[in-house]
């Protein structure tokens, strides 16, 4: 039997700024089980190299993945692992964190448009004590497809049921499994998707306005959705949406700025290992 899916929840973004004064729209639901396994959204949008060009100095995580797509722009990554790459437009990259990780994403670009997103991805609780990985994902090797009713759809990561069609994005290895796509529509083109039951599915709209079948979405809005298996999405101007897709991790989380653990003791064991320097000996 098929079930739809309906918003259940509309989140509206908030703009903030990093230390070094980066813009970002952010949406979080670290609290939120049906947000599971992802946290937050980040934004990055801009005109002005005033908001970017400070980008993100060497910080720390620990607990988390990280899935960074720039439509716009042209960042570097490095680690203290000694991983370089550059995140161009159209390209993404991710990050498992583990158990500890320092890095930089710094702009390449001087001045020009920047737009792309951080998606903070939670990790299962044996995951959050391993190594840390890195991967980057340059614009061709991002699965598209398009035709006159859909629009555009580039796949980053999993497998995503559009119509008739299985896509797969480049990005497998998640701790969890999840898809991410952006769907790309002019006016009155519809994305028709079928999902598994047991997932949790979020929208997130960064341009233009769309129909979750009797109900609005705006830009800069992220939409939580009921349980199902299946929904449609109907463009009413040229429109921008982030879907996302994962199942839900059932563990306890607690969230101290770059550190995502199950417990304080373990954020506080986090914060003691990296202040000793010991992130740096992973």
């Amino acid at each position: 039997m098929n079930f739809r899916r309906d918003i259940v929840q509309i989140i509206r973004s908030r703009l903030t700024s990093d230390d070094e004064g980066v813009k970002i729209n952010r949406v979080t639901g670290f609290s939120q089980p049906n947000f599971s396994p992802f946290l937050m959204i980040d934004e990055l949008k801009s005109d002005s190299r005033d908001d970017y060009i400070g980008g993100f100095p060497p910080h720390p995580h620990r607990g988390i993945e990280t899935l960074t797509y720039m439509r716009k722009g042209h960042f570097q990554h490095k680690d203290h692992m000694g991983n370089i790459g550059e995140l161009r437009s159209g390209g993404a990259q991710w990050m498992a964190s583990g158990k500890g990780v320092i890095h930089s994403e710094m702009p390449i670009m001087e001045d020009g448009d920047l737009h792309g997103f951080q998606i903070w991805i939670n990790q299962p609780a044996i995951d959050k004590t391993k190594p840390a990985q890195y991967r980057d994902f340059q614009s061709e090797t991002i699965t598209e497809y398009t035709d006159s009713e859909l629009g555009l759809v580039r796949v980053l990561a999993g497998n995503m049921s559009i119509g008739e069609h299985v896509l797969s994005g480049p990005l497998n290895q998640t701790g969890v499994p999840l898809s991410v796509c952006d769907w790309q529509a002019k006016t009155n083109q519809s994305l028709k998707m079928t999902t598994t039951a047991t997932s949790n599915l979020i929208l997130y709209v960064y341009e233009g306005q769309v129909d979750v079948h009797d109900q609005k979405l705006r830009q800069g809005e992220l939409a939580v959705l009921s349980s199902g298996n299946y929904i449609e999405v109907m463009s009413r101007e040229s429109s921008g949406v982030m879907v996302l897709q994962g199942e839900p991790i059932d563990e306890p989380i607690v969230h101290h700025g770059p550190f995502v653990m199950n417990s304080m003791q373990e954020i506080e064991q986090a914060i003691l290992d990296y202040s000793n320097g010991e992130f740096e000996t992973y």
